[in-house]
């Protein structure tokens, strides 16, 4: 390990980055309570992304980055560090202002997109690990040999560090069991409440990170024997990939398609290789052992051809479906692993241990952060670009009005999507302009995008419901009803709104005030539904827990044999409320034959 830097004396590093920790723990806590609370700045979403972001990743690189820059690097690098969160939080925050949510069921405070979270911890760990390789050796692009060096340290630190956070609060609620022994609940108390938790998980970190920097050596021991186990399953991916790959003359390409997850299984493939091909090399200082070393080279060959098997297999599906965020995140991620294939196919080619796999390593660490960047941006936002796309479709004619995909610009095309379905709304002059306003109208009454598939043509209610007793027939009102202007009642069955979806319809008064309601049971359904009739309309009137009903049952009830019960437990009123006894189903053990001979009475 490099001297520490002159501007800041080692004696005081550990008093820094634990006075960072608690200023982060903190920072940390006063954010929380303003979530929690709905309180300023929480209710300025532009704001408490940015600051939530700055107050999660800046303090851990200014932690790792003492003692490895001086005082002016450090600064300088942590505010660049805070600039680029705080813009690409705000940026993230502005994508989805206007876009579809799922509602909660309370109000909450606003959070970062998933895609926003792994981006800037991917992204920040290689930046991080470039900057303090180049500060070792004071030089803009350090070498391979620095950046290996410095990512597997500041890997392992990470990775113990929350290890050792884990393993502290073990520790703590072991001692609350212990005090709770003794009718002493001050800790159990006290480590269940915020400003205690988040200050003390952050001081954890600090303390860990500064303890594995003291320890270098284990660091380095702790890496050298993991990158070893992980070189000795190369040969095995090998194998798997080579009898995988030769198979493919003899099976054809289409059982690959069929699975529709093609290409990201190929892409893990690659990533493995990718991964495992490191672990053996390192750094080139040492020739792995001669099968792992012969299994290197082999695999830096075969990533070529799953690499385009991954790209083959995506450029299908785009071009029979166009772009979504999902498809350019995955072409993103091959747009990196071809950079990996090519440099690696080259390296496997030459004569030595992968010459210049040094080279492709940091320019491939350059290509992801700048991937990254595009991603996180205007540039190559994902939902911008698969709703361009999927506009440009329906104007080039590629897509029917009838099949466009109205419910993915809805509920994944961040504002873009919705602010697309305005502009369509908009166009009453284009082709199939009626028919794309009715099916906007008809995807905004959706809860979630789980309902899409009720988009399509209403069913054939006499086709998917069939009438028990044989000869009998639902109500003309209940047929005619538009079920689809209902599709956010809960326990609605799909045979109402689905087609190819069956349900036994059984027409009987439940309720016997001499009118008839309408019972339906889906297939392998937990609930049968009741409908009654109120005025012109049907609602659904309750439900019948079936799910634990004997064997037989639904056959029972076609053929007629079931009977109609007053409650075995009356209702409890209370305020003018009754309150039905929700009792608890008998054990299939009472699935008796003298049970079941019990029912086998006429119907009522």
């Amino acid at each position: 390990m490099h001297a520490p830097s002159p501007d800041l004396p080692r004696p005081g590093i550990a008093a820094t980055r634990i006075g960072i920790g608690l200023l982060q723990g903190l920072l940390l806590y006063l954010l929380y309570r303003a979530g929690t609370d709905m309180a300023w700045p929480a209710t300025v979403p532009r704001l408490f992304i940015p600051l939530l972001g700055v107050a999660v990743i800046a303090p851990v690189v200014a932690i790792s980055g003492l003692g490895q820059l001086t005082r002016r690097q450090l600064l300088l690098w942590t505010a660049a560090v805070a600039a680029v969160v705080a813009s690409l939080a705000f940026y993230d925050v502005w994508r989805m202002e206007g876009a579809w949510r799922p509602p909660p069921p309370t109000p909450r405070a606003p959070e970062p997109s998933p895609q926003l979270c792994l981006s800037l911890v991917a992204g920040f760990f290689i930046a991080h690990a470039l900057v303090l390789a180049g500060a070792l050796e004071k030089r803009r692009i350090a070498s391979y040999d620095a950046c290996f060096e410095t990512a597997w340290k500041l890997g392992v630190q990470l990775a113990f560090s929350g290890v050792f956070v884990g393993v502290t609060w073990i520790v703590l609620h072991l001692g609350a069991t212990l005090f709770a022994l003794i009718k002493l609940d001050f800790l159990r108390r006290a480590i269940g409440e915020s400003w205690f938790a988040i200050p003390v998980t952050t001081f954890a970190f600090a303390c860990a990170m500064h303890l594995t920097d003291l320890r270098p050596a284990i660091v380095q021991g702790i890496r050298n024997l993991l990158l070893v186990l992980l070189s000795w399953l190369l040969p095995v991916l090998v194998l798997l990939v080579g009898g995988f790959l030769a198979s493919l003359p003899f099976t054809g390409l289409e059982p690959l398609w069929a699975t529709r997850s093609a290409a990201g299984a190929l892409l893990a493939t690659a990533a493995a290789f990718v991964i495992l091909v490191n672990a053996a090399w390192q750094n080139g200082a040492l020739v792995a052992a001669r099968p792992v070393a012969l299994a290197a080279r082999i695999a830096a060959l075969l990533l070529v051809p799953v690499v385009l098997l991954a790209i083959y297999a995506l450029a299908l599906r785009v071009n029979e479906y166009g772009w979504t965020d999902e498809r350019v995140l995955a072409a993103a991620c091959m747009l990196v692993a071809a950079c990996y294939a090519g440099g690696y196919a080259a390296a496997g080619a030459r004569r030595g241990w992968l010459r210049g796999l040094a080279g492709v390593n940091i320019a491939a660490a350059f290509t992801v952060l700048a991937v990254l960047l595009a991603l996180l941006t205007p540039l190559a936002d994902p939902a911008r670009l698969a709703t361009n796309d999927q506009l440009a479709r329906l104007d080039a004619g590629k897509v029917t009005p009838a099949d466009f995909d109205v419910g993915y610009l809805r509920f994944d095309g961040a504002r873009y999507g919705p602010a697309a379905l305005a502009l369509l709304e908009a166009q009453t002059g284009r082709p199939g302009a009626a028919e794309l306003r009715a099916r906007i109208a008809a995807v905004r009454k959706l809860q979630g995008r789980h309902q899409i598939d009720r988009l399509g043509p209403a069913p054939r209610l006499a086709d998917n419901l069939r009438v028990w007793p044989a000869g009998a027939r639902l109500p003309d009102s209940f047929l005619a009803m538009d079920w689809a202007a209902e599709s956010n009642t809960p326990f609605l069955p799909d045979c109402l709104l689905r087609n190819g979806q069956t349900c036994d319809a059984l027409v009987l008064d439940l309720d016997r005030d001499g009118q008839d309601e309408v019972l339906l049971v889906g297939e392998g359904r937990t609930r049968s539904v009741a409908f009654a009739r109120t005025d012109a309309r049907w609602r659904v009137a309750g439900t019948y827990a079936t799910g634990n009903a004997c064997p037989g049952w639904q056959q029972a009830l076609r053929d007629g044999k079931f009977g109609l019960q007053p409650p075995a437990w009356q209702d409890l009123e209370v305020a003018g409320r009754r309150f039905p006894m929700q009792v608890q189903i008998e054990p299939e053990g009472d699935c008796r034959p003298e049970r079941r001979a019990e029912a086998d009475a006429p119907g009522p």
